[in-house]
Order: C-alpha cells, then structure tokens, then sequence
C-alpha cells in the first residue's frame, strides 16, 4: 500500500509518540502482563488507524473531455441548486461529496483545462453537513476552464475533524483531468458546481471512487 507523502509528518509523529509512551509505561512496570499485551495492540491498532488515512491508491485513469469524473472517494450528501456569488455570480448545481475518516483523502481534478481562479478562505470548522459549511468553513476555491471554454468549480472544504486542507494548483496552472489536486486531512468535503444543463450521473446517497466515477456529461 503506498503512503501519500502529506502522511508522512504525522505518521512520524504518531510513531514518536507511540515509541515515548510504550517506553513510559515499559519503565514504570518493567514486568510484562496481559495489560502490557492489551496496550501493544492498541497501540498497534492506533498506529493502523492513522495509517489508512493516508493511503494513496494506484488508479489507472482515462481522461475524457466530455465527462466531469469525482474529486473524491465518499458519498453524494447533497445535489442542490444554488448561486454562486463568489466568482461566476450564476446559477449552478452543486454536488457534494462528505469524505468520511475512512475514505481515501486525496483529491483529484475533475475535469482537465487552465485554472482561472484559486482562493484560499481561513474559516470555521463545522461539521461538514452543516448547512453553512460550504460559506464558512476554512475552504479553498479552484476554478478550472476547460477545453471548450466552460468553468468548473469546485471547493476543498473542511470539517469538525479535518483541519488541514492541501491544495497544489495555482492559478493559471495547465492541469489534466484525474492528477492529484489535493489533500483534506481525516475527511470532510469536496463541492464541485456545475452548469444546470449538465446531464447528471450520480444521485444522492452514491459512493463515489475519485478519478473513476463520473459526475456528469457536458452535453445535457
């Protein structure tokens, strides 16, 4: 299983502190019991927890044009109109995929093209179903224009658990449909709004594969 490398801090992190505390517990009671076995294991356990939250996957994906694929791993919670007031200023459809401490965190681009737009808002962290997550919560905005000329938008957002978010585009950058994007800390939640005339693919309660599962069509 590969590691992403934005584990690898916190993997060495928990380590040490896993190392410090069975080395504490190991002094003030050298001999070994059942508790010491039971101690092991959890720290184990911990260890384990920790490091399937940075699990990175190898994914074969094939670009198409034609096709919004998903972000993220995790569950469709909402597919709501809205209006978008903070670059475009029009209506879209907005997706939202909740990524729960289980889930793979990595983030990937869904749709190929030039990023016209990037903003990084300090914030909150509610709980990522809260109705006012998506506003206030600490988030970052990526507009991507495609090919022909279309704007996808899509925020990394955080949650009550999440409180670190990664992106890796700039503005102006070329990206390519499927690479990595990003990464959002033990969950939370990825918006991707789209044109109303899109043809949808997924509905709510859906799991989503990032990089596989396809959100939507461009043509209606």
């Amino acid at each position: 299983m590969k590691i992403h490398r934005e584990g690898y801090t916190s993997l060495f992190m928990t380590s040490l502190f896993i190392a410090g505390f069975i080395v504490g517990i190991n002094v003030a009671w050298p001999e070994q019991t059942t508790w010491h076995t039971i101690f092991y294991i959890f720290c184990a356990l911990i260890f384990l927890i920790v490091l399937q939250f940075f699990r990175s996957p190898k994914r074969n994906i094939q670009p198409d044009e034609n096709k919004i694929i998903s972000p993220a791993d995790g569950k469709i919670v909402a597919i709501e109109r809205t209006t978008e007031t903070e670059y475009l200023n029009e209506e879209r459809v907005q997706i939202s995929i909740f990524m729960s401490p289980l889930n793979v965190h990595l983030n990937r681009y869904p749709v190929g093209g030039n990023v016209s737009y990037f903003k990084y808002h300090p914030g909150k962290y509610l709980v990522a179903w809260h109705p006012k997550s998506s506003s206030d919560n600490e988030r970052t905005t990526i507009v991507i224009k495609t090919k022909n000329n279309i704007e996808i938008l899509l925020r990394q957002i955080a949650g009550a658990l999440a409180r670190r978010i990664v992106c890796y585009c700039n503005t102006n950058d070329e990206v390519r449909q499927g690479e990595e994007m990003g990464f959002i800390k033990f969950g939370s939640r990825v918006d991707v709004l789209i044109p109303v005339d899109f043809a949808l693919h997924v509905k709510i309660g859906d799991k989503v594969t990032g990089g596989y599962t396809v959100l939507a069509n461009f043509n209606s």
